[in-house]
């Protein structure tokens, strides 16, 4: 390819291009254009240094929790938390946000997502899609539709299309931790962040903002205020390049680490330009507190069904994101819903869907200015929940009686039980998930729950977090037992022979089931906690 500019962008003249490596790549001739590569390899240039100096950072804020060092809301940005500022006004097409429904960038769900009646749909690129090259670049080829229009799809039995009114469309680019191996700049895999945030803005910035619907992103895994003045950094820069008004770009970040839970203002802060909002990602939340909490036996939690947003530090993670929030006057989105509709079970459906009612009562009466659903048949009863406690479109203005929410209270773990139940789920469900991950589906129906990378980042931790504890464990038989890795193996043991039996030997294989077990047990029994599951899975992920 040779280096050249478009009379439309002001992209400076650099001869080498971010190189792509995939044998698929010419199927993405639209997306993988020389001037998209040229951004690229600006944006790596300009900003993946700095990256890998804040995920460094990370492992020695790690060191510190481990040597007893607790998260707490820095000294240095006293005077941002005690000064009088806000964010900057949010857009029309974001001040209704009520009902949020997620999923992967597969074009099919992307238009019944875009259909389903939900004020906003996010387009994930992070833990709801496995990150094989096909499925971002294909994922990059519906936004370019999107942007422009074109976003239909017919198959043998059906033809899709998007109704005349849709959701507003926010995009989740992969984390800051992440790596595209198959887009290099100066022979070193590129920032997956960026190369999912560059490609979309690039192609499609310009035409959003002539629309007045976007581009607008979800920025997950943030850990610190840098990391969000990072991004902060990368939209002024795109920017400039690309000819969008500054402050064009608005983001929701997703407090999903505990660290970052204690520097939500400063996050407002540092993107006050181009934030409109913060999202409780309740199970991401979970694992970074297990993870962030590793070495102390005091912060041991239950089972993930016993560890509700009722209590507990969720109950005041939640609580002071909503205070937050509405000081700096930005929406204050609640979490995930993840029940879907249990098909053959009248009465499996009906609860499920009642918890769903609940759960969206308590974050609509909390102060959250709208929630977030996996399958587009809960949209309906989160909106009636949603319309009947909020009849605006959002409740930053309301006034409220707040309480104080101490960071000790941030840290408190929950109280429950460890069950044989409990670990077999952990087990069962982190093997079914990886091994349809490993199989390019990043967002997999499983027990009748829409489960994402979270799922699996909470069952590997929680068995980490229980052998290497000693938590005590309730038999079947009506005894508890120290969990031991005797006890581990024989469960993890049983339960990968149960898939098998269950789906047949020629399935499991086929389906990845051997790797998956594999580095479910590597990940789940490691003498140092892995930082993240996926990043031991993108390894294999394509082999």
């Amino acid at each position: 390819m040779t280096a050249h500019t478009t009379p439309e962008t002001n992209i400076p003249r650099h001869r080498v291009l971010a190189k792509v490596s995939h044998p698929n790549a010419g199927n993405y001739a639209d997306i993988l254009t020389p001037d998209a590569l040229l951004f690229l390899a600006d944006l790596e240039r300009r900003f993946g240094p700095q990256r890998k100096i804040l995920i460094q950072n990370r492992e020695f804020n790690q060191e510190r929790y481990d040597d007893g060092e607790m998260p707490t809301q820095p000294l240095e940005t006293q005077h941002i938390r005690n000064s009088q500022w806000e964010v900057a006004p949010c857009p029309e097409a974001l001040m209704d946000r009520r009902v949020e429904i997620t999923g992967p960038v597969d074009r099919k769900m992307m238009i019944n997502a875009l259909n389903s009646g939900a004020k906003m749909f996010m387009a994930d690129f992070e833990d709801a899609s496995s990150p094989t090259f096909d499925n971002m670049m294909s994922g990059q080829q519906n936004m370019h539709d999107y942007a422009r229009d074109s976003l239909t799809l017919t198959t043998e039995k059906k033809s899709y299309a998007l109704n005349e009114e849709t959701a507003t469309m926010l995009v989740r680019p992969r984390g800051w931790h992440l790596e595209e191996r198959h887009i290099t700049v100066d022979g070193n895999p590129m920032s997956a962040s960026l190369c999912d945030f560059g490609l979309h803005i690039f192609h499609n910035g310009k035409k959003l903002a002539d629309n007045g619907k976007g581009p607008f992103f979800y920025l997950p895994k943030i850990e610190d205020y840098r990391e969000a003045r990072l991004w902060n950094d990368v939209f002024n820069f795109s920017q400039a390049v690309l000819d969008i008004p500054n402050g064009t770009i608005k983001s929701t970040v997703l407090i999903e680490t505990l660290p970052a839970a204690f520097q939500m203002e400063e996050i407002l802060y540092v993107l006050k330009n181009h934030i409109t909002g913060l999202n409780c990602g309740r199970w991401d939340y979970i694992f970074s507190y297990i993870k962030t909490l590793r070495a102390h036996p005091e912060y041991l939690l239950p089972e993930r069904a016993q560890v509700g947003m009722d209590r507990g530090f969720l109950s005041a993670y939640a609580e002071r994101l909503v205070q937050t929030c509405h000081r700096r006057r930005a929406h204050a989105m609640g979490g995930m819903a993840a029940q879907i509709p249990v098909k053959g079970d009248e009465a499996a459906n009906d609860a499920a869907f009642e918890k769903v009612r609940q759960d969206k009562l308590r974050e609509a009466k909390l102060g959250h200015d709208g929630t977030w659903v996996a399958h587009p048949a809960l949209v309906p009863v989160a909106m009636e929940v949603f319309d009947e406690v909020m009849p605006a479109k959002h409740q930053i203005h309301k006034k409220r009686q707040n309480r104080n929410i101490s960071d000790a209270a941030m840290l408190t773990p929950h109280t429950g039980t460890v069950t044989e139940a409990g670990v077999r789920t952990n087990i069962n469900v982190g093997i079914r998930y990886i091994a349809a991950w490993l199989c390019g589906r990043g967002a997999v129906p499983i027990h009748n729950l829409m489960e994402d990378a979270a799922t699996a980042e909470i069952s590997r931790t929680q068995i980490w977090q229980w052998l290497r504890h000693g938590a005590r464990v309730e038999m079947e038989g009506g005894f508890q037992e120290t969990m031991t890795d005797r006890l581990y193996q024989r469960l993890l043991v049983e339960e990968r022979n149960a898939i098998r039996d269950e789906i047949g030997a020629d399935a499991f294989n086929e389906g990845r089931f051997p790797e998956a077990s594999e580095l479910f047990d590597a990940t789940a029994t490691a003498s140092v906690l892995p930082e993240f599951l996926t990043l031991s899975a993108y390894d294999i992920l394509e082999k």
